[in-house]
């Protein structure tokens, strides 16, 4: 059928609609109490109680036809018919069978109607309209997509009342692409049953087999309540699959926010997959912060611009955010205005943490009581073109504003450091550890009263320059994802998670030249994350989207480490930070070997600034060393 006459055919269904709905009910009602006349009377009996028959049945109609009307049976939508539709049509029915029966009474009292005919066809008419209201929305429900044949084959996890919300939710919106084929759920006492009429075919185990058996294309899990441990148990069991991965959040916020439970169906995010608890901040945290001035240094970039968020909830004097990129500093600076607008003191400084008189400046006039300093030149690769760089602003970013700190009394100066330090391959992780060493050097060294600490943690998530971004920008262009190493691995952790350890880890810093090292979970392989990336976009891994292998760059490892083997940990009363326990080293020597690096990477000699570096980082394995032999 041409599309014009489709639409002048719908648009007349629509328009006529109640028109149609009364006709239909009329000839249902007819046909209803003519055959009970059909069954309870012979041929005989027909002709002799035709002409009764005839008049009783216009009365039947009518009132059947009256009382549908006044109690709305025509202004409801059919095809979302549900219990309240199906008592209202009930009811209706008996009160036009009251009506009916009153009326007969008085207008047929020379001749009677059976009273069998009132209770059988009060039964029929009753029934057959509305049978035929729930075919109409069973047509209603499969005719546009026609059976699922061009919807996603969908496996619900769990069959509990999200599923059955769900699935009641679907039923109501047949064009959204989804065709639920089956369920599963882990308390077997559901296994072999059915809910909403969707066959529950056994626990999450079986979800492989199940995937290829029933050929499912998207995993949608719909149990809003699992703690991390058990999502993450069955994430890993769906990402063994080439299915789209989905998630429903919790129905009780959804009630809560009048949203459709469809239109809150999401995409499984690459963080869950970690299965990390969230953080849940002690009170030293909030006492860190409130009512104090604090200080963060390269607070426009990822980890920074965290520390901003969440220092600027817990109700600071002040938050000052220094950074030499003014665009990121202008963004975070207008997030915290949208959101705490006069309630946050804020200033925001353009400055670099090179310039030792800028620093000082900054430290004598704004007198900060807790300083972060997240400050860095963080990307490997680039670091290894420009050593030079690393050192100035790494290692003498962070030696300036140390020495400021301790200048002025700050209370506490927490450094952001990384697993990159230990035993390192690349510069930005040499030059994170000598980081390390000078707040251990100064701490051990001066009589003040800033407490110095180093918070030392992975890669984080989504932050700029890591491989979750990157992944994202080659998937939008199609392809290829790029992997150094099959077998490279690495420490992740959200960057929210990752600031909050911050915080805490600089609260209970209590002696200073501690190095705080979190908890980073089990090591994630880049090449499963990247596949559970594809996967969860829907699409299947070396097929829709390629993964190439292009060999460790210059400086890389395969694997990163949190401690080095001198380095003994103590346990805190946050069971995901630990304390490592500060070296022994020679600080006369340490500070003198400080003057000749900060001489030589501002001559921008390499050769010599990489033996420099060795020399102070004993540790340090590069192959830059080797590359004038």
């Amino acid at each position: 059928m041409p599309d014009y006459i489709k639409s002048k055919f719908s648009y007349l269904l629509s328009k006529y609609r109640k028109l149609i709905l009364l006709l239909s009910d009329i000839t249902v009602v007819t046909i209803a109490y003519s055959l009970t006349w059909v069954l309870i009377s012979g041929r005989a009996d027909m002709e002799a109680y035709f002409s009764l028959l005839v008049s009783s049945c216009f009365l039947f109609v009518s009132c059947f036809a009256i009382v549908y009307a006044a109690t709305g049976m025509y202004d409801s939508l059919w095809r979302y018919a549900e219990v309240v539709e199906i008592s209202k049509c009930c009811m209706s029915s008996v009160v036009a069978t009251i009506a009916f029966v009153c009326m007969t009474l008085v207008l047929f009292q020379e001749r009677r109607i059976p009273l069998s005919v009132y209770g059988l066809s009060a039964l029929f008419a009753t029934t057959f309209t509305l049978y035929m209201r729930l075919v109409y929305r069973m047509y209603r429900n499969t005719k546009i997509t026609g059976i699922g044949k061009k919807r996603r084959r969908v496996l619900i996890v769990g069959a509990g009342d999200a599923a059955s919300t769900l699935i009641h939710e679907v039923n109501k919106n047949p064009t959204k692409e989804m065709n639920i084929i089956c369920a599963v759920d882990d308390d077997k006492d559901k296994v072999g049953r059915t809910i909403m009429g969707i066959n529950v075919l056994g626990t999450t185990d079986d979800i492989p087999t199940l995937v290829q058996q029933c050929q499912i294309e998207t995993i949608l899990i719909a149990i809003p309540t699992l703690d991390s441990k058990k999502r993450k148990r069955i994430l890993d069991i769906c990402a063994s699959t080439n299915c789209n991965i989905r998630t429903l959040p919790d129905i009780v916020k959804i009630i809560k926010d009048g949203d459709n439970l469809l239109t809150r169906i999401t995409d499984v995010k690459v963080e869950d997959l970690l299965g990390r608890e969230p953080i849940i901040l002690a009170e030293e945290a909030y006492n860190l912060i409130n009512k104090k001035v604090i200080m963060v240094t390269g607070g426009g970039g990822s980890i920074g611009s965290e520390l901003c968020r969440q220092i600027a909830s817990f109700d600071p004097e002040k938050l000052v955010i220094v950074d030499i990129y003014e665009n990121s500093a202008y963004s975070i600076q207008q997030e915290l205005k949208r959101k705490y607008g006069s309630k946050l003191k804020l200033d925001v400084r353009i400055a670099s943490v090179r310039d030792t008189k800028k620093m000082d400046t900054l430290f004598d006039e704004l007198r900060p009581n807790v300083v972060f300093h997240a400050a860095a030149h963080k990307h490997v690769p680039l670091m290894e073109d420009a050593p030079e760089e690393a050192v100035k602003n790494n290692v003498f970013g962070t030696y300036n504003c140390a020495l400021c700190a301790e200048k002025y009394n700050v209370e506490k100066f927490v450094l952001i450091s990384t697993d990159k330090a230990v035993n390192p391959t690349n510069v930005m992780g040499a030059t994170k550890r000598i980081c390390e060493m000078i707040i251990q050097n100064i701490a051990e060294n001066t009589e003040g009263t800033t407490t110095f600490a180093a918070v030392r943690f992975g890669n984080v998530l989504g932050s700029n320059g890591s491989v979750l971004p990157l992944f994202k920008e080659q998937m939008a262009e199609g392809g290829p994802i790029t992997v150094t190493d099959k077998d490279i691995v690495r420490y992740f952790m959200t960057i929210p998670e990752a600031v909050s350890l911050v915080l805490e880890a600089g609260a209970m810093s209590r002696k200073s030249g501690e190095i705080f090292v979190l908890d980073m979970g089990d090591p994630v392989k880049i090449l499963t994350l990247a596949e559970n990336l594809i996967k969860m976009s829907g699409l299947i891994p070396y097929k829709d989207i390629d993964i190439v292998f292009t060999g460790l760059r210059p400086g890389e490892k395969l694997y990163e480490e949190l401690l080095q083997d001198e380095e003994s940990v103590r346990k805190t009363e946050n069971k995901k930070i630990f304390i490592g326990s500060p070296l022994k080293m020679d600080a006369s020597r340490f500070f003198t070997d400080l003057l000749e690096l900060k001489a030589i990477a501002y001559e921008n000699d390499t050769e010599k600034l990489m033996l420099k570096i060795k020399g102070m980082v004993p540790t340090f394995n590069h192959e830059v060393l080797n590359y004038h032999e």
